[in-house]
């Protein structure tokens, strides 16, 4: 496999630290609000490269944090009028829902900041006693850049353009602002009753250590891949490095990756002009995790991907067809015909498919051959090539696909023809004849039969519903 590893700037081939095991620490939700699709692009995105290193066998420990702690969540709790953790709880609860909608994978580890200050504050005062980091007049703890030389390699930042000795106490700031950062940061009265005590009096941890202090706890003092959105490459991940490599006199991260942002009809998600969307806005419109995220997969990660809601159109249209196709191949006839053809291409399509998500996570050429793979397949059912047997290699392989994509759903569409079957279980038998005989007609294209055939079976007072499942025949 190889990745776009953003600390070297170049696609590297991936080598874990222990072969066959790889630890992977992904930046989670803060929780003072529900996460919008923009956030659930990176989970995504982090989700595909969890199932293809899966898929290339090996085992992973992922670990994401939730972040119940910064100047947001204390600012909207206090307006709220909820202690913290009442506050966050509501959109940590949302969050794990959505992850199961969209079929994200979950973590082995989903560490919680406030439940692990006390390994924050062993990791600052770890840089305090190296002289790294220092007190301001106000009681809190700041991390000295200037003390760090190698600071901006992973945002390939040039020091010598920059002014170095400046403070910032807010957890997010200028991408253009270069300055120390805060570790650790005293109470004061807008933080009400957030507060923890410390060596270096009462406060609360800075943004930037809790995903050190987390990440070195479940996964150790170096581990191979850190992802993120690309907006969080600076100053974030950049801080990251900084306080963990002088803390601990050794290399944080092997492989760093980010994701690019996402964009709603071409702008910027913003409430402001009506295009911005969480999981539940799409869900109440009537659309499914499946085709929100077959939308959310389909564009490289590296790549800034457009979303609309015609394209949710084009997912459940995708997605529909594939469904069909499934209970085709399982409709065929018993038998060994055409097994050893169907072994072969799916072997083939299984091959180019994993290499492509090995190179990268190349979605697009995974899925030109998933869609050539089903242009094979159908061109073979046309011909009545592929029975029983055959047919199964060829679902089978669907599942494989669907080890890392999980949008095609093979045994959900096997499942609702089972369900449609048992509804038609009265229907007369020649009814149900005349009703496969149209469906052969369609299938050869021959809508005149077809039509032929549902006018006939309406004059004897049935009538015919064409749906995903197949169609359906209900007493007029």
């Amino acid at each position: 496999m190889r990745f776009f590893n953003t600390l070297g700037h170049r696609v590297e081939e991936f080598k874990p630290i222990e072969e066959g095991k790889v630890g992977m620490y992904t930046c989670g939700p803060t929780v003072y609000n529900f996460a919008h699709i923009g956030n659930f692009r990176a989970y995504l995105f982090e989700d595909i490269l969890r199932r293809t290193l899966e898929y290339h066998g090996c085992k992973v420990t992922q670990v994401m944090n939730l972040t119940d702690v910064d100047d947001k969540t204390i600012r909207d709790s206090r307006a709220a009028n909820l202690p913290l953790t009442v506050f966050t709880r509501k959109y940590k609860d949302a969050f794990f829902e959505d992850l199961k909608t969209l079929r994200i994978e979950p973590a082995e580890h989903y560490p919680e900041a406030t439940t692990h200050i006390p390994e924050m504050i062993q990791l600052i005062q770890n840089l305090m006693d190296k002289g790294i980091a220092y007190q301001s007049g106000d009681g809190s703890i700041y991390f000295s850049i200037a003390k760090f030389p190698a600071y901006g390699q992973l945002a390939k930042i040039d020091m010598t353009q920059q002014r170095i000795g400046e403070r910032i106490n807010s957890d997010e700031y200028a991408k253009d602002s270069v300055a120390d950062f805060a570790l650790w940061k005293a109470w004061d009265e807008k933080d009400g009753d957030v507060k923890w005590d410390s060596p270096w009096g009462p406060g609360r941890p800075g943004w930037h250590i809790e995903c050190s202090a987390m990440s070195q706890k479940y996964l150790g003092k170096t581990f191979d891949i850190h992802t993120g959105g690309i907006d969080n490459m600076f100053p974030h991940h950049e801080d990251e490095i900084a306080q963990s490599e002088a803390a601990n006199g050794c290399k944080f991260v092997n492989y760093w990756l980010h994701c690019e942002h996402l964009t709603v009809n071409r702008q910027k998600m913003s409430k402001s002009l009506g295009n911005f969307y969480t999981m539940r806005d799409l869900l109440e419109k009537g659309w499914s995790g499946a085709e929100i995220r077959w939308v959310l997969i389909g564009t490289h990660y590296r790549s800034k991907l457009n979303f609309d809601i015609a394209s949710l159109d084009q997912s459940r249209s995708a997605l529909k067809k594939f469904a069909d196709l499934f209970r085709r191949l399982d409709a065929v006839a018993e038998g060994d015909g055409g097994l050893a053809e169907a072994q072969e291409r799916a072997a083939q399509a299984k091959a180019k498919f994993g290499a492509a998500f090995g190179e990268d996570l190349n979605v697009a050429e995974a899925l030109a051959e998933l869609f050539k793979f089903t242009k094979d397949v159908k061109s073979a059912l046309a011909k009545n090539l592929y029975q029983k047997k055959a047919a199964a290699v060829i679902l089978d392989q669907y599942r494989d696909f669907d080890r890392i994509l999980a949008a095609l759903d093979v045994d959900a569409a096997l499942a609702q023809k089972q369900d449609q079957q048992a509804e038609q279980s009265d229907v007369p038998a020649d009814v149900l004849a005349l009703v496969q005989k149209r469906v052969g007609a369609k299938i050869a294209k021959d809508f005149a039969t077809a039509d032929a055939i549902r006018d006939e079976l309406k004059a004897q007072g049935w009538i015919i519903e064409d749906s995903p499942a197949g169609p359906r025949v209900i007493k007029a």
